[in-house]
């Protein structure tokens, strides 16, 4: 549980926003990063940088696009002590978008990308880190891929200078002992580099399956305040403080800022485990299509969603 490497990130807004078009308040993004300093984590996501050509600003929150202004207005006066990160995808932001670091709030950006798409991410993560910033490379839905291309991959980030590699369950749908299998070809593939993780919830694992990457040698991981995130959320990051038992980490700013913030925030927007998450998560589909049953009038509808989600095999 306890291993001074580990360190954790706070996912809360960059994620929760693919829920509701990163349309939170500023009193709550700035309330969410006071009590993660409080709570000792060491990264802060604040969303997502991303280029106003590809993404409408009327139609998406700030935290879409994690303008330096609009990121240093929320922050203003406030000691930044949990470093701050965003995002990025490969193809949704200009490189001019990327400051030099010296210029820039942000400490760290994290390059999202397919394994089809690795060269492409290696590009930005190198460019990014010509910058000045510290970088992680973050492989979405590896349960998706076949193992043999996962391994040339691996190959290819291994003969870079990208410090840190994510393993992703993009579709909550990973097992603890596919969790062990591919944390360990990842550390044995990228000897020097740092194994991150990031699980999502929808078969109840999310937590679960984040213990055991640590088990089995992680050390960057991610979690989100009361797993809010796209879906079925994210690993709870009060349950990982909690199991964690580092004296750097205090529980009690999380749970407050729950209670302030996030209980009233759920009764709003819907996250967390829920059946037709439950359904795509054990199916390795995106969530897609639990997302969009659940914004219509027969979000219940149990049975007849995982009809629509099997029966064609059948018929085939």
């Amino acid at each position: 549980m306890y291993r001074p490497e580990i360190k954790v990130l706070d996912c809360t807004i960059r994620d929760g926003g693919l829920i509701n078009k990163w349309q939170f308040s500023d009193e709550l993004v700035r309330e969410t990063y006071k009590a993660v300093c409080k709570a000792g984590i060491d990264y802060m996501e604040i969303g997502y940088k991303a280029s106003t050509d590809m993404f409408d600003p009327k139609e998406y929150g700030k935290w879409r696009f994690c303008k330096e202004e609009d990121v240093r207005q929320v922050l203003d006066g406030l000691e930044l002590k949990a470093k701050l990160a965003c995002m990025v995808d490969i193809g949704r932001v200009r490189e001019e978008d990327i400051l030099p670091v010296e210029e820039s709030v942000f400490d760290l950006f994290r390059v999202a990308c397919y394994v089809k798409d690795v060269d492409k991410g290696i590009a930005l993560a190198n460019h990014i880190m010509s910058k000045g910033y510290e970088v992680t490379l973050n492989l979405m839905a590896v349960s998706t891929n076949m193992e043999k291309d996962i391994d040339e991959a691996l190959e290819q980030i291994n003969a870079t200078e990208i410090p840190c590699v994510y393993l992703v369950d993009s579709f909550g749908s990973l097992y603890c002992e596919d969790i062990t299998f591919l944390t360990k070809k990842y550390i044995d593939a990228l000897p020097g580099k740092t194994i991150g993780i990031h699980c999502h919830n929808n078969c109840q694992l999310a937590f679960g399956n984040t213990v055991q990457a640590i088990i089995d040698g992680a050390n960057m991981l991610d979690a989100s305040v009361y797993g809010i995130g796209r879906g079925a959320g994210n690993c709870t990051l009060e349950l990982l403080v909690g199991f964690l038992k580092n004296p750097k980490y205090h529980l009690r700013p999380i749970l407050k800022l729950i209670e302030e913030y996030f209980v009233p925030l759920r009764e709003e927007i819907e996250w967390g485990y829920i059946i037709p998450m439950m359904v795509t998560g054990v199916l390795n589909e995106h969530p897609r299509s639990a997302m969009a049953l659940r914004a219509g009038p027969d979000k219940d509808k149990y049975a007849e969603f995982y009809d629509s989600m099997t029966l064609q095999e059948i018929v085939e």
